[in-house]
């Protein structure tokens, strides 16, 4: 039995979702393409750009933090990475940008966006540095219309402004999104990028990963092969997406622990995965704004109901018209939280029926 003061891990933090692991397995030939890509920033050169993607949690944000800390560590190479989860507008982005170059945050008001990206451009002239950014989740930027302003201003900066040198590495999760095709022309006639994908993990090399995370978060003999195996599987089964498998261990190893137990046993695998499996809700909802929560708890109510409906109810409960009800709509049916399906309604012509991906009732817990 564990003692009070003992316990199943051995490094919980491995566990994080911001950890960066020392081995990064199975992408050797992705993060080849990302330096043939970025070789020229080294050198002091503007680098080519890149789009990767590929489904969710296949190592896509890993090998950009992975690359940038290779790239600060031979060279002078200004590398930022930013969240477009959370920084979901072209102003929010150059504000992260700033913060990444200058080491502190912009003024929250007063400074306009042609003063923000010119302080930015001055200061990679002066300083001959070359910038890298990392657009993480960039599907995020073309919900909310920002995509296409967003990457004009960073592709044109050399023609704003003499001398600066910026790359862009853009990714995205969302595989119905057409990158390129989605952009204004006048984007599209400057971004060309090296494509990076990243496929699924197979189950096999799934192993792998989630055995190395093993071996540096848990005890010796805390977690055995048929565990492991479950574990895999489980992660399989939720679309390989790996974050869905580390999130599982570390529940996992903490129901073992509640059982007073020194080994994780299955049971406490399939007990955790109950909750484990919601890791993609859990990380849209994070990000959404007040109006869009608001809209969930709503329709969590009115499950399968017309869109008109889920409008009368929305609208008495917030005060926001049709056009933001819309929005709204369209941005939580690209994310995969709700399906909008068109239907033929007689009498009505075609409607849509909305409903909820997920249980309502693990989408009304998660927005407590």
């Amino acid at each position: 039995m564990l003692g009070w003061d003992e316990s199943v891990f051995r490094d919980e933090g491995v566990f994080d979702s911001n950890y960066l692991p020392e081995a990064f397995l199975h992408r050797e030939t992705q993060m080849e393409t990302l330096k043939y890509a970025l070789r020229p920033a080294v050198r002091g050169s503007r680098p080519l750009n890149v789009l990767a993607n590929g489904p969710p949690g296949t190592g896509k944000t890993t090998a950009v933090m992975k690359l940038f800390d290779e790239l600060e560590a031979v060279s002078d190479v200004r590398a930022v990475r930013v969240n477009c989860q959370v920084n979901s507008t072209r102003y929010s982005v150059f504000s992260r940008l700033f913060e990444g170059i200058f080491e502190y945050e912009p003024p929250t008001s007063g400074i306009s966006f042609k003063k923000l990206f010119g302080q930015i451009t001055d200061h990679l002239v002066e300083e001959d540095e070359v910038l890298v950014v990392a657009l993480d989740d960039v599907n995020y930027l073309f919900y909310e219309s920002e995509a296409s302003d967003t990457l004009y201003s960073l592709l044109r900066a050399h023609e704003e402004h003499a001398g600066a040198k910026v790359g862009v590495i853009v990714v995205s999760s969302d595989l119905d999104l057409e990158i390129v095709d989605e952009l204004d022309g006048r984007v599209q006639s400057v971004f060309r990028p090296e494509e990076v994908y990243f496929s699924r993990y197979g189950q096999s090399e799934t192993v792998d990963i989630l055995r190395e995370r093993v071996e540096r978060g848990f005890r010796e003999d805390a977690v055995g092969p048929q565990v492991l195996d479950r574990v895999a599987a489980l992660t399989d089964e939720s679309g390989g997406d790996l974050r869905v498998g580390i999130d599982l261990l570390r529940r996992a190893g903490l129901n073992a622990e509640m059982r007073g137990s020194t080994e994780v046993a299955t049971e406490d695998v399939d007990e955790a995965y109950e909750k484990a499996k919601y890791v993609h809700l859990s990380r849209h909802l994070r990000s959404l704004a007040d109006s869009e929560r608001a809209f969930l708890r709503t329709l969590a109510q009115h499950d399968g109901s017309r869109a008109g409906d889920v409008f009368e109810a929305f609208t008495e409960d917030t005060g926001l018209g049709y056009t933001r009800y819309s929005e709204i709509i369209n941005k939580l049916d690209q994310l995969g939280v709700i399906d909008a399906e068109y239907t033929n309604v007689e009498g009505r012509g075609r409607s849509r029926e909305l409903s909820l991906a997920y249980d309502a009732d693990a989408v009304l817990e998660r927005l407590g």
